[in-house]
């Protein structure tokens, strides 16, 4: 017995637009149930009290604290690491590696290159982030900002040198290779396909991407990080260059915050200068040489094995 004629309306690929919308979609559901199972796993282990101390930020308790990090773990990290997986598997039915950007086919100077040009910026950051503070903001997003700020030092507070590796693994290592997934492997390529202008999709993603932490009195670094990141991966064509990028940065702040908590050094993390401008013109210049070499390997390797110009 013959088949009957496909469906092309079932066949049809979904609209980068609506891939957008799908995926935001996923990853504020998926937060809300980690968030959610979070509260479940806090009350049944610690109860309700310890809840309260945590949602209001009284981290005065050990078990307030583990609290914490179960709903960091819980209601964040575990949902943004698996709404691209549900997204590539389920929703757009794709290879993996075509939204994942998981591959490791790229030169091996790449990482070399985004692991240099992120400790030339540091300065940099540092500069656009003093800018940053000059902006006048609207009391709540300072309010959100102090919130903010007491998870983070919680988190941050390191006794010894296990927990050094246990924030250097999780701040730095788990939370690069969840976000670069999300942001710059999913999010990224639907607003390539999307816009047809892979420059203009780079900015977006780097917006969404500052805007998701919250924290808009870092706001323009984290931009600028998107941005790194984001060409990263699209001149290699793999997540784990900005991935390893990523790990540099958070990896940095982690190591030298422990560092100054255990007085081995004297300069403070949170100070907000501590270069000068003759740094930051050093660091401006560094940067962008080593992004521009970045992107000439890229493209001749890019040319090379496919034989067209790469943006």
């Amino acid at each position: 017995m013959s088949e009957g004629p496909s469906n092309p309306v079932a066949n049809k690929p979904i609209h980068p637009g609506l891939q957008f919308l799908i995926l935001s979609g996923l990853l504020i559901g998926t937060i809300i149930i980690g968030q959610l199972i979070a509260v479940i796993i806090i009350s049944a282990r610690f109860g309700p009290n310890i809840l309260n101390a945590v949602l209001k930020f009284d981290l005065s308790t050990q078990q307030a604290h583990t609290s914490l990090w179960i709903l960091q773990f819980t209601g964040t990290t575990l949902p943004i690491l698996i709404t691209p997986i549900i997204f590539v598997y389920r929703v757009v039915k794709a290879e993996p590696n075509e939204y994942l950007k998981n591959n490791f086919q790229f030169p091996g100077l790449l990482l070399a290159g985004s692991f240099l040009t992120m400790m030339l910026a540091v300065p940099l950051i540092e500069y656009l982030g003093i800018q940053n503070q000059h902006f006048n903001l609207p009391k709540w997003m300072i309010e959100d900002e102090d919130t903010l700020s007491r998870a983070n030092d919680a988190m941050m507070q390191m006794n010894n040198i296990g927990d050094m590796i246990f924030d250097l693994l999780f701040i730095g290592l788990l939370t690069a290779l969840v976000e670069e997934v999300l942001f710059r492997g999913c999010m990224q390529t639907v607003f390539i396909n999307w816009m047809k202008n892979p420059h203009v999709a780079i900015w977006i993603t780097a917006i969404l991407f500052s805007a998701f932490h919250m924290e808009f009195l870092g706001f323009i670094p984290r931009l600028f990080l998107g941005l790194l990141f984001g060409y990263f991966t699209y001149w290699s064509g793999s997540v784990w260059p900005s991935i390893l990028a990523h790990f540099v940065n958070n990896g940095t702040i982690v190591v030298w915050t422990f560092l100054f908590q255990k007085k081995i050094i004297t300069q403070d993390p949170n100070v907000p200068q501590m270069f000068n401008n003759t740094g930051y013109i050093i660091s401006f210049a560094a940067t962008l040489l080593f992004f521009a070499i970045y992107w000439y390997i890229s493209t001749k390797w890019y040319n090379r094995h496919h034989g067209e110009e790469l943006d």
